[in-house]
């Protein structure tokens, strides 16, 4: 169940007034808006307001067409009928944010002065509002000081982030402080509950307001002025109050459920992880003694490699690695010149008929096309990236283009049955191409092909089982930014079965994991 889906769906019910009953004797919305209209004229008459405070208010009506007006400060009526997105119940009104509220743009205090910061109030910023609903405190704080000289903000503003990638991301503050500059800020009052603010600024309809009204440069940003000038709902006050619980029930027990999802999860990914370890074991389907023994498929396939390279068609691999049992029954690999033991996590007693080989000892690897590295003289062709391999599937719904030249295009093609494996991004990530089709790929993709008759599957399944252990992301280079480079991924050992029992384990796997994911869908 998609949880974050059924949150939304809750706020739109919420904010379309479907979420409790109404009462028609409730106080009709448009009285209350005339409240907060008399109260802000009085604020002004008292100096606690300026005039370009309340200069774009504006009324929401009816009018007789049926049809929506906006009338504003200066007199002007103008039909809004197309910007009023679903209808209202009775006694509800649309409204404009700035008409209804105060609205305050953050600053950042003199980082100069070091008088400005302290401990006394929260210094909030995007990255604090993550806690939504409970925002408590923020990373940095102010002194007093600090506070009194910004833009204070008292408890329960709603505060929304308006410039940047995570524009939209709504907190609601229970502890007076102030914000950057990269946030809006709602502050309460006292006919519209801020609970019900909050919920609302998180509703699809206002995230998507803010989306669609903010600047269409790599940095979004929607100014102040926008800010105000979206559309909000609003309730008669006997409502809202019904509404905001309304909300709290039910997101509780979408909590549960997706508590017991992530449970059954994490349940599911360890009963996987030990699936995944009887079957690199040979303990997961029955042996068969006639199969033939996985040392003769290596001597085939040594074979068969002899024989291309006598041919040309391929160069002997210096990087291929051979692992073997020492005096000392530990087990070793060595590349070239180099040897090393190789850690305990991979070794295990294999069952009859088993190898214990390396990519490089069954198949070719190879990188694909560095991006920057194109002509001017060849064709765009789409290609894979890491972000289109899955787990045992290929995303082919964002496919990039970029230019190969004629003579790269065999070196980089994806054929029927490569196995995929992810050298950036979620490194280690692998599938295998089941599609008669060939496609060209990228260097953030290692293209394994296998020799003779080994099945991809198969070891697919096995680096899903050096996943789940965090095998793979420790072996990796990189701080930041993680690679599985080639010398790391050719040193990586693997249990070879005989053909035909790779196939049972890949068969059974399959049948498997396809269970489980039923369950986990249902």
């Amino acid at each position: 169940m998609d949880t974050k889906a059924l949150r939304q769906k809750i706020l739109d019910l919420a904010i379309r007034g479907k979420l409790v009953p109404q009462d028609p004797n409730d106080e009709p919305a448009s009285v209350l808006l005339e409240r907060i209209r008399e109260q802000k004229q009085q604020m002004f008459k008292e100096g606690k307001l300026k005039k370009k405070d309340i200069k774009n208010d504006s009324i929401i009506f009816k009018g007789e067409d049926n049809l929506h007006y906006e009338k504003f400060a200066d007199g002007r009526v103008k039909c809004i009928e197309d910007e009023i997105p679903f209808e209202l119940p009775e006694g509800w009104a649309w409204a404009r944010l700035g008409t209804v509220f105060s609205t305050v743009t953050g600053a950042t205090p003199s980082t100069k002065d070091a008088s400005l910061y302290g401990t006394d109030y929260p210094f909030y910023k995007p990255t604090d509002l993550d806690a939504g609903y409970n925002v408590c405190g923020a990373e940095d704080s102010v002194s007093e000081k600090g506070y009194l000289s910004g833009r204070p903000l008292p408890k329960f503003s709603v505060l929304v982030t308006c410039i940047g990638a995570t524009i939209g991301k709504t907190g609601y503050i229970s502890n007076a402080g102030i914000c950057n500059q990269q946030i809006n800020a709602v502050l309460p009052n006292s006919e519209v509950l801020s609970d019900y603010t909050y919920f609302c600024m998180c509703s699809q309809y206002e995230q998507q307001q803010i989306w669609t009204n903010s600047s269409a440069t790599t940095l979004p940003i929607l100014n102040k002025s926008k800010f105000d000038n979206l559309l909000f709902p609003i309730p008669p006050h006997e409502q809202q109050a019904q509404i905001v619980e309304r909300i709290k029930s039910l997101f509780s027990f979408v909590e549960k459920i997706q508590s017991n999802q992530e449970s059954l999860k994490t349940t599911v990914a360890i009963a996987k992880s030990k699936i995944l370890d009887l079957a690199i074991r040979g303990k997961l389907v029955p042996q068969d003694p006639n199969d033939e023994p996985a040392s003769v498929l290596l001597e085939r396939i040594r074979a068969e490699k002899e024989e291309l390279i006598k041919q040309g068609k391929i160069k002997r691999d210096k990087k291929e690695s051979v692992i073997f049992k020492g005096e000392d029954n530990s087990y070793y690999v060595r590349q070239d010149t180099h040897t090393e033991a190789i850690d305990e996590q991979f070794i295990f007693k294999l069952p009859d008929n088993w190898e214990w080989c390396s990519l490089l000892n069954i198949a070719k690897m190879e990188l694909g096309k560095t991006l920057d590295s194109a002509k001017n003289t060849g064709i765009n062709y789409p290609y894979l990236r890491s972000v289109n391999v899955r787990w045992n599937d290929v995303d082919l719904s964002d496919l990039k283009e970029m230019r190969f030249e004629p003579e790269e295009l065999e070196r980089y093609t994806v054929r029927l049955n490569d196995l995929l494996i992810c050298e950036g991004g979620d490194v280690g990530r692998s599938c295998v191409w089941t599609d008669d089709k060939e496609i060209l790929y990228q260097n953030a993709l290692h293209r394994v092909r296998f020799y003779g008759e080994c099945n991809p599957f198969y070891f697919m399944y096995y680096m899903m089982y050096y996943e789940s252990l965090g095998i793979i992301k420790a072996l990796c280079k990189g701080v930041t930014i993680k690679h599985l480079t080639g010398n790391v991924l050719s040193l990586i050992p693997f249990a070879l079965p005989p053909i035909k029992e790779q196939s049972r384990i890949v068969e059974k796997l399959n049948q498997i994991f396809t269970l489980i994911d039923c369950i986990i869908s249902d």
